[in-house]
């Protein structure tokens, strides 16, 4: 009998979720920000492990913020947790125990968790083995503790065979071909959002989004027109840059990423459009896909 389950990966912002989600796959679709808060929305990945097929849910990170788009995020990070059958708790190896205490709070499905000690290459192993101890007085709460550092792709082999002991017995959910349930547009959206992050900074990036207006696919090449919505009419000379510098950064680190991804020649289009108090305005974040936002 094969193995099929959802696995939702939960953590504070910037505990390493979306990078931990593309090395297990081996492919870049989900995007990575040093800046918390990057990730906005739901992504999957779909990892095939011998008979066992593992959907990871990548979700926002915990935070408690009163923007309507942040408590968005928020409800996309709880109903992760919800609706899967394990969570991997995103837990960086330098934090200490209070962000795991809040998840075991928020947890109130007590959906089996497994513990995932990340960023380990960045402290000594005195300080890892103590961090591990301190997990210790939670251990009848986990499944597991695996200390892993996703650049080196240590532990990840530990962390999939853990994973699949806990996925029910199932046919697979999904093509054992795909990577993904994503749309393409869904993906080149956040890969331009992701190039927002890398060359813009201040408030720019979280007051800023993306949504791909069309995408012509021809033999050898993908036209993609965009466009990028900001909240300030001040915010666009910084986006677009002393004579378009900046979103032609964007525009070309973006253009990398999906040739990579689609393995054929890309044309992106860039357009910015002032839409005052995006953020804040509950029709317009449900037009552009936030369809809970509230």
């Amino acid at each position: 009998m094969s193995k099929a389950g959802f696995v939702s990966l939960i953590g504070r912002p910037n505990a390493g979720k979306s990078t931990l989600m593309n090395s297990l796959l081996g492919e870049k679709i989900a995007m990575v920000s040093q800046k918390a808060n990057a990730t906005r929305k739901r992504s999957n990945a779909i990892v095939m492990r011998e008979d066992t097929q593992i959907i990871f849910i990548d979700t926002p990170g915990l935070h408690e913020k009163e923007k309507i788009l942040n408590k968005f995020m928020m409800d996309e990070a709880l109903k992760a947790m919800g609706d899967c059958d394990l969570i991997v708790y995103l837990a960086p190896v330098t934090d200490g125990l209070e962000h795991y205490e809040k998840f075991l709070k928020l947890n109130v499905k007590k959906i089996k968790h497994i513990i995932v000690l990340s960023k380990i290459d960045q402290v000594s192993q005195d300080k890892l083995f103590k961090r591990i101890a301190s997990y210790n007085q939670f251990s009848d709460y986990f499944e597991a503790l695996i200390p892993v550092a996703i650049p080196k792709k240590v532990g990840h082999e530990d962390l999939l065979n853990t994973i699949a002991k806990n996925l029910p017995d199932s046919p697979y959910l999904f093509d054992p071909e795909d990577l993904t349930s994503e749309l393409v547009r869904d993906i080149y959206a956040g890969f331009i959002r992701e190039g927002i992050f890398e060359n813009v900074s201040d408030e720019v990036p979280y007051e800023s989004d993306v949504i791909i207006d069309s995408i012509k696919e021809t033999k050898g090449l993908d036209t993609i027109y965009a466009t990028i919505i900001i909240e300030k009419e001040s915010q666009k000379g910084i986006l677009i840059g002393k004579s378009g510098e900046t979103i032609k950064r964007i525009g070309k680190a973006a253009r990398e990423k999906i040739e990579r991804l689609s393995t054929k020649k890309a044309y992106l289009n860039l357009q910015v459009s002032v839409k005052k108090g995006w953020t804040k305005d509950v029709n317009f974040l449900k037009e552009i896909g936030y369809d809970h936002a509230k």
